[in-house]
């Protein structure tokens, strides 16, 4: 089936504020089995360690990724797609969980033993996609529109050293297909490009979508009337031309204007790639391919694509939790939220899972906390307000940076920084010590005195209780996934991350207890800590009890050092 009517629930500004009822009018029929609210499907396995066997998508062009047989272990549930700008190509598949409340194993040294996810995967990713007959510019100067292309084709890319971009032939990695609706970019020599709205093209100002806020899409940079587009200025035909093009620097031809973007008010099957270096040469013009997280194989899916569009819903939380608090084996221990995925992501603004959720926690007076990055949760805040009346509850957002240009690199699919923090201003004026994750802080591009200044400054101005600096930690799938960005956008710090991570997951404590020290030196400048070390400490401290955020204190043999990481997911 698919939900009508569905808008993104991010406002112009890249907020998520936006109430829930209106964002998705219930339509159709279950594909697999249920009722509307998924109420009386039932799972095929412990939702809490489900173990699909099949992947997301095609990789040669093939069926559409809607049309996948439901995995074994989620069979009984009912399936649901949306045909929404913001939700195409993602299936959710809503199930009946056997359990909620989990115990973080032994070994691991977060600062919390329980947590509890409503979902499984997240819809914070974006998607780019281009129509079938799209000429992609080949490695040896020929064109072979995007629908025929395979796993391996050698292709146009570029790649950036320092300033300048050049052009390299890379190797295409990814390809499948998807519906959505499609927009008309016309340029001044008379190119016409079908695309998503959500595709970016390399303009001289930079990465740009297609459609933005005026067609109901998200806030970001959007292409206009004027804009200039990079790239070769024609598709290519000739042998050859490899020799000619590899190493030439990006550069924009005559014509390549754009005159118009048109939404053509249909639906269309377009397909998408992903290659070495990132993006890759379309109808003459620089393109943005797609990349996501690899964080999704615990369900056993495609540790990339699976994760923006393979959700798992636990239909049944709220009142599954209420069971498990009302246990007499339950000792009321504290329970951590938005420890491994958002538990207010977008598609939260439909499932209206955590309103519940957070009524069972306050009826039960079970002290809980929750870490997010969506403004969405100040649709919960009566909620909340009530439940701190009768237990300890913790609240914590993710600011890891206030520049927006890299928000828009790093995370494009999240509210603005400028939004999550109007948000932190909302819940402390409700009476919340709320803290502030500055995480992750990214070497050589967030770690500068300068980035630290403007992030604490900010962050001191919206009310926040506390925070706690994070240096970046990346474990293995999300360690490949930030480092091929990084290759694509700062191919100039390629270096020092290999002498910073080596083969691990941890920068060296003394490169840790530096940034920190700044960070510290930072807040006490802007009152949200003073005294020296010993008062920062308690600050921290505090915010750690509080919020209890998906980090791991690192503590090296014999360094002493106790600076916390973040975990990219």
């Amino acid at each position: 089936m698919r939900w009508e009517n569905l808008r993104a629930d991010t406002d112009p500004n890249g907020n998520e504020e936006q109430q829930a009822d209106d964002l998705f009018a219930a339509g159709g029929s279950t594909e697999t089995g249920g009722d509307a609210n998924g109420g009386s499907a039932e799972s095929g396995g412990d939702a809490n360690a489900p173990n699909a066997g099949d992947h997301a998508g095609s990789t040669d062009g093939g069926p559409d990724p809607s049309a996948r047989p439901v995995p074994l272990p989620l069979a009984g549930g009912a399936r649901r797609t949306f045909n929404t700008p913001g939700f195409a190509n993602v299936t959710f598949y809503e199930i009946r969980a056997k359990s909620i409340i989990n115990r973080v194993p032994g070994p691991s040294r977060v600062p919390f033993e329980w947590t509890l996810n409503p979902y499984r995967g997240c819809t914070h990713a974006c998607t780019y996609c281009l129509s079938g007959d799209t000429p992609i510019r080949m490695a040896d100067g020929r064109t072979k529109p995007i629908a025929r292309l395979r796993i391996g084709d050698k292709i146009s890319g570029t790649e950036r050293g320092g300033r300048v971009r050049r052009y390299a032939t890379t190797t295409v990695v990814a390809h499948w297909k998807t519906v959505k609706p499609a927009f008309r970019v016309r340029l001044e020599n008379g190119t016409d490009i079908v695309a998503s709205g959500d595709h970016r093209f390399l303009t001289d100002r930079g990465w740009k979508h297609v459609a933005g806020a005026t067609n109901g899409l998200g806030h970001w940079p959007y292409l206009a009337e004027g804009d200039v587009l990079m790239g070769t200025g024609f598709a290519g035909s000739a042998r050859g031309a490899r020799a000619r093009l590899d190493g030439c620097a990006v550069t924009a031809h005559p014509g390549q204007t754009v005159v118009s973007v048109e939404a053509l008010g249909v639906d269309m099957t377009m397909y998408d790639i992903t290659t070495g270096t990132g993006d890759f040469v379309a109808a003459g013009v620089v393109s943005h391919n797609c990349y996501a997280r690899n964080t999704h194989t615990y369900l056993d899916l495609d540790a990339g694509r699976d994760f923006d569009t393979q959700v798992v819903v636990k239909v049944n939380a709220p009142e599954l939790l209420r069971r498990e608090l009302s246990a007499p084996r339950w000792s009321g221990a504290h329970i951590a939220m938005g420890t491994n995925v958002d538990c207010y992501q977008r598609a939260e603004g439909k499932y209206r899972l955590m309103p519940g959720i957070i009524e069972a926690l306050r009826d039960f007076a079970n002290p809980f906390s929750i870490l997010t990055k969506g403004t969405l949760i100040l649709r919960d805040l009566p909620l909340l307000v009530e439940a701190s009346k009768v237990t300890s509850v913790g609240l914590a957002m993710t600011v890891g940076f206030v520049d927006e240009s890299l928000w828009r690199s790093v995370e494009p699919g999240t509210p603005s920084p400028r939004r999550r923090l109007d948000a932190v201003r909302a819940l402390a004026d409700a009476g919340f010590a709320v803290s502030v994750m500055m995480a992750p802080i990214l070497p050589g591009i967030s770690d500068t005195d300068e980035s630290i200044d403007a992030t604490m400054r900010a962050i001191a101005a919206s009310g926040a209780a506390s925070v706690i600096p994070i240096p970046l930690h990346l474990r293995p799938g999300a360690r490949e996934w930030y480092l091929d960005w990084l290759g694509r956008e700062h191919p100039d710090l390629v270096g020092r991350y290999r002498r910073l991570f080596g083969s691990g997951s941890y920068q060296a404590a003394a490169v840790q207890r530096d940034t920190t020290a700044r960070v510290r030196m930072a807040a006490r400048r802007y009152g949200m800590g003073s005294g020296g070390g010993d008062e920062t400490r308690k600050v921290r401290e505090a915010a750690e009890s509080q919020a209890a955020p998906n980090v791991r204190p690192v503590r090296r043999d014999g360094d002493g050092g106790d600076a916390n990481q973040l975990s990219l997911w």
